[in-house]
């Protein structure tokens, strides 16, 4: 009995122990903190929104299963919700971030990130054809530019991954020097339902690129 209850005590330490790292690396990270895109939410940054106060709670699988197999995947993507990076790009996005793998940076960071390449039925939140988005940079490193691209109506974020070719550009903003929370002009008519918003962002202070998949209901 007394044996069973030291590997009970032990098993409660240990998850207690991770528990408490995760959330180091919450604080160091905001502590050095660059962004996402808030709003509409990187898929990222919406998981860690609506489950970081709860993220083992078996909810999760049935009213988000999405955010549930990234959580499941990799708990510190959304820990680390804003470091969706790469450095040194030199401006060939295209080449740093292949097809298929837009959501997650081309795999930055060993692929810490890959579960939001995953397509599925993400949260999405509802959006006119013309709305402000809002970029979160804690860091205020600014912006040599901001691109915002928008899915072409057609594609279908529940079944097909991420491809350059899938994507319009509809905004490009530069030179700006972004702050606590930035707003971003959106405009993309013609499209109805589901889609995503992607987000490049490419920071100021040194060769920094930010990669963004937030998820879009057109209301029309």
């Amino acid at each position: 009995m007394l044996s069973t209850k030291k590997t009970t005590v032990g098993r409660a330490l240990a998850v207690l122990g991770s528990s408490l790292a995760l959330l180091t690396t919450v604080g160091t990270g905001s502590a050095s903190a660059h962004g996402a895109i808030s709003d509409p939410p990187a898929r990222h940054f919406g998981c860690y929104e609506r489950w970081a106060a709860n993220w083992q709670s078996p909810q999760m699988a049935t009213e988000d299963p999405m955010c549930h197999q990234a959580w499941q995947a990799d708990p510190s993507a959304m820990w680390n919700w804003n470091g969706l990076l790469r450095d040194g790009v030199g401006g060939n996005h295209r080449a740093a971030v292949p097809d298929g793998q837009l959501c997650s940076g081309g795999m930055t960071f060993n692929g810490r990130y890959a579960a939001l390449d995953t397509p599925g039925p993400w949260k999405t939140v509802n959006r006119p054809s013309s709305f402000t988005m809002n970029l979160r940079d804690h860091s205020s490193h600014g912006a040599d530019y901001i691109r915002v691209y928008v899915t072409r109506q057609g594609f279908d974020p529940k079944t097909q991954r991420l491809r350059w070719s899938d994507l319009e550009l509809v905004n490009e903003v530069r030179n700006i020097p972004t702050g606590t929370t930035t707003p971003i002009a959106v405009t993309a008519p013609g499209r109805s339902g589901h889609h995503v918003v992607y987000t490049v962002w490419q920071a100021s202070h040194a060769d920094q690129s930010y990669y963004f998949c937030s998820d879009v209901n057109f209301t029309g």
